[in-house]
């Protein structure tokens, strides 16, 4: 398979289904942003703190991967061969995050993402989800969404969010609260 087409050369792209949109399309944006959130969760995946999460990082990945493919489509010829999320993915985030909720102390404050590099990039990852989410939602409002991907996405930013606040507790960094100034 040759990785140069050159049918993009001028600024658009092929969705899947056939129809060429411009590069700037709001759909290229969505699916490009949730590609973009890939990376970064194979940095994650990649750090040797995250040695023992292999699997969840891996299934997250492939979910990406479905979603990319979903908002990668074009809406009036959608192939039916595309995989779907299921709620079963969203149920395994929350379970994630209530068993690393349940061994962290309460949160009484905002928290300064930081303290670790490893701890550093999750806060990048859960900042593009949240990116992400709002290029999907931006979307939603040109075409039918399937919900259960912005459900997908809101829900991997918390999973990252808690990811980051339990790697520091693993790696002992304290977490240092957001005090507003006083006017």
């Amino acid at each position: 398979m040759k990785i140069y087409t050159k049918s993009g050369d001028q600024g658009d792209t092929s969705l899947i289904g056939g129809q060429r949109v411009p590069k700037s399309h709001d759909k290229v944006e969505a699916y490009g942003t949730v590609d973009e959130l890939n990376s970064f969760i194979g940095i994650l995946r990649d750090m040797p703190s995250n040695q023992k999460r292999q699997n969840i990082f891996q299934h997250i990945q492939e979910n990406l991967f479905v979603i990319g493919s979903l908002l990668a489509a074009d809406v009036n010829n959608k192939p039916s061969y595309l995989p779907e999320l299921q709620e079963s993915d969203v149920l395994q985030l929350e379970q994630q995050i209530d068993e690393m909720d349940a061994k962290l102390p309460a949160m009484k404050n905002f928290i300064l993402p930081g303290g670790h590099p490893d701890v550093s990039q999750c806060h990048l990852a859960r900042a593009v989800c949240r990116r992400a989410e709002r290029a999907v939602v931006s979307l939603q409002t040109q075409e039918q969404i399937d919900p259960a991907i912005i459900k997908y996405l809101n829900r991997l930013s918390d999973y990252l969010f808690v990811l980051a606040r339990y790697i520091g507790q693993e790696l002992g960094v304290e977490e240092i609260p957001w005090k507003p100034r006083s006017k």
